[in-house]
């Protein structure tokens, strides 16, 4: 918007035109410093705003122990903050994300693929699960306590592992978070990281065991180790040019935390409303009722049926007041608003765990068909932002480049430059019929490829393509015909022999 000249501006310029432009500029200037966002300046309407210009690595590096204890402690006791913790883990790993190494050669490919089965079965440093279970403890992690590190363990040859190397899923809690500042030789620490001159990770510093794990009465107190950086992954959401991360659910903390408390609180008043009592008054004030005298210590109040004075009441119980022949029952006041107040707080931690509410809570009351998949789909793209933006480039691909150096040090493949190929879970469809007839037309008008929609299922496009020839070949050799084979039956159901043939197809039958 123009701004507007008054009569002293208009009067300045006709006496002294230069001094009059001089001071509209000024103005201008000074309007245009003047302006700002609405939720920057200061006044009742947000004052609870911060407006402080601290770096997210001074933030977290205050906050990250507390969110991470207060995280887990909902993990633990709280339904709501387990389900969402489970429910992100269970859509992005799954049965887990598939790799696929790509050689220069299809034999050396091939042995690369078997290779990579092989130490993918026998890769956990702990021995206990396999790749795919790694990936959904180090996900958990990074959802639960907002980051994980991820460990290369070089083994003897003597202990018959492939490759001679394993790998390690090390919480967040055994970085030496103290180490921070400038470090000798001209390197610095942020929080337990490591860096060179020119802002490299070069290394963290790492506990050997919890640090609560400690007994400090009975052993001296554990020392952090330097770890170089090209032996650790560390994963975590990078939301701001930060070194470390945050638990997921850090913005719901508050309202699962509210939630909790008015759940508590509603038990107490629902007990309260159900402690029906009846009280007997209204007679000689010389005893109880019911032919239970007062003793001489006792005085004007509320007894039960053996004379003891009543401080609390339970559900269905008769008190007596002194002197009481007539029965008097309390009526407890009911409120029916529970429901929507939950409902309303579940919304906003789904939001805070950017989940979508009916995933969170099971709650599909209030959604048809349309609207649950509408959400579910957007939800998916949030689902493979996190696959392909933050697991496969800051996990999945180093540890591939440590399986391809490990084995190829080792002569267990021939070949170092390989590439590899990486296929997410699939989605399960809320309508599959619909879903197969979209994936069928885009393979038709060549939108998409065979082989890339068989990744989008979780597979290995070459291994199912070899099993289907597989499969035809038993077929053709036992003399085999199948309707749901479509090299001789079409989809009408017709043989693919009488179409060629120029017959008309048979109809399906009604």
């Amino acid at each position: 918007m123009a701004m507007r000249t008054t009569w002293l501006d208009r009067a300045i310029g006709a006496i002294a035109p230069a001094a009059g432009l001089r001071r509209i500029r000024q103005r201008a200037a000074f309007e245009i410093a003047a302006r700002s966002y609405d939720a920057a300046r200061p006044g009742r309407n947000n004052p609870a705003l911060r407006r402080t210009g601290s770096s997210a690595d001074s933030e977290i590096g205050v906050a990250a122990p507390a969110l991470r204890a207060a995280m887990r402690e909902l993990v633990r006791n709280n339904p709501h903050g387990a389900n969402a913790v489970s429910k992100w883990v269970t859509n992005v790993v799954g049965n887990g994300i598939e790799g696929r190494p790509k050689a220069r050669t299809e034999a050396r490919t091939k042995a690369a693929a078997q290779a990579w089965a092989e130490w993918a079965r026998r890769c956990d440093a702990d021995g206990q699960l396999d790749l795919n279970g790694l990936q959904t403890l180090a996900f958990r992690q990074v959802v639960e306590a907002g980051e994980v590190l991820i460990r290369r363990r070089w083994r003897r040859v003597t202990d018959r592992v492939p490759g001679n190397m394993q790998i390690q899923i090390i919480e967040a809690d055994l970085i030496d978070s103290l180490k921070d500042g400038p470090l000798p030789g001209g390197n610095y620490a942020i929080q337990g990281v490591e860096f060179d001159k020119i802002g490299r990770r070069v290394a963290y510093w790492l506990f050997s065991q919890h640090p609560d794990n400690v007994n400090y009465f009975t052993r001296p107190g554990i020392t952090s180790v330097r770890v170089p950086a090209a032996d650790v992954i560390h994963v975590y959401d990078k939301l701001r040019t930060q070194v470390r991360g945050v638990p997921w659910g850090t913005a719901a903390m508050s309202a699962l935390r509210d939630l909790g408390d008015y759940e508590a609180a509603e038990l107490i008043r629902k007990k309260i409303e159900a402690c029906m009592v009846g009280v007997v008054t209204g007679g000689d004030e010389n005893d109880m009722g019911v032919g239970i005298p007062l003793d001489g210590d006792q005085h004007a109040g509320v007894y039960d049926a053996q004379g003891q004075s009543v401080e609390r009441f339970e559900p269905g119980m008769f008190a007596y007041a002194r002197g009481g022949r007539d029965i008097k029952f309390n009526t407890p006041a009911a409120t029916g608003s529970y429901d929507a107040y939950k409902r309303s707080m579940l919304h906003t931690v789904a939001a805070g765990f950017r989940l979508p509410y009916e995933l969170l809570t099971g709650d599909l009351s209030q959604v048809n068909y349309s609207s649950i998949r509408a959400g579910l789909t957007e939800y998916r793209r949030l689902v493979e932002t996190v696959q392909w933006q933050m697991m496969i480039p800051m996990m999945l691909d180093r540890i591939a480049d440590w399986f391809t150096e490990a084995h190829y040090l080792s002569g267990a493949i021939s070949d170092d430059t390989l590439t590899w190929e990486w296929s997410p879970p699939k989605f399960y469809s809320v309508d599959p019929l619909k879903d197969a007839m979209s994936d069928l037309l885009e393979l038709r008008s060549g939108l998409a490829t065979l082989p890339q929609k068989i990744a989008e299922r979780g597979l290995d496009p070459a291994a199912h393509l070899a099993e289907i020839a597989a499969t035809n070949a038993q077929l053709d050799a036992l003399n085999l015909i199948l309707d749901s084979d479509p090299r001789t039956v079409a989809k009408n159901g017709a043989l693919q022999i009488q179409i060629n043939a120029g017959d008309a197809p048979a109809q399906p039958p009604n």
